[in-house]
């Protein structure tokens, strides 16, 4: 029996965990780790005890702020880190599977967390149409390793 490698199981749980989200644009979904143990994980959406998007605006998502974003949704990575960090777990020198790479804003905590590594799978550049990563390059610019996944997703679990 082959023994799957651990980025191939963060990340297929990653993937997972992304369809909890209750968001009507975009599913993502993240995993925290230290020393190939899980310390977090995360998913998209509001904030615990505020309006679900999908059940509250079945049709449009949440209201949007001012510059066009989701008024509610705290994203994957915050959640596993807020979360973490909640819990009084140390996320310094962990590594971030995630399944869109981080935004700026994400990059510039990630970077602010002592968080060492960050493994995606899809570019929220590509996602936004925008001309690059923004996230990506402010990690990798301030020595954080910030990579695409490349490996093989063989456990996902198909939605029926």
């Amino acid at each position: 029996m082959d023994r799957p490698a651990f980025d191939d199981i963060y990340m297929e749980l990653a993937v997972n965990l992304a369809k909890r989200s209750h968001c009507i644009k975009r599913h993502v979904g993240a995993v925290l780790t230290k020393d190939t143990r899980i310390i977090s994980i995360g998913y998209n959406g509001p904030p615990s005890g505020t309006n679900n998007c999908d059940e509250e605006w079945p049709e449009t998502g949440c209201p949007r702020d001012s510059k066009g974003g989701c008024s509610l949704a705290i994203h994957a990575e915050q959640n596993a880190i807020l979360y973490a960090v909640k819990n009084k777990t140390s996320v310094s020198g962990a590594t971030l599977y995630v399944t869109l790479s981080p935004c700026l804003a994400c990059a510039r905590i990630i970077f602010s967390m002592g968080i060492d590594k960050v493994i995606y799978l899809n570019s929220y550049a590509e996602h936004k149409g925008l001309p690059s990563d923004e996230g990506v390059e402010f990690l990798n610019k301030f020595g954080v390793s910030c990579t695409r996944y490349h490996g093989t997703l063989s456990n996902v679990t198909h939605m029926i």
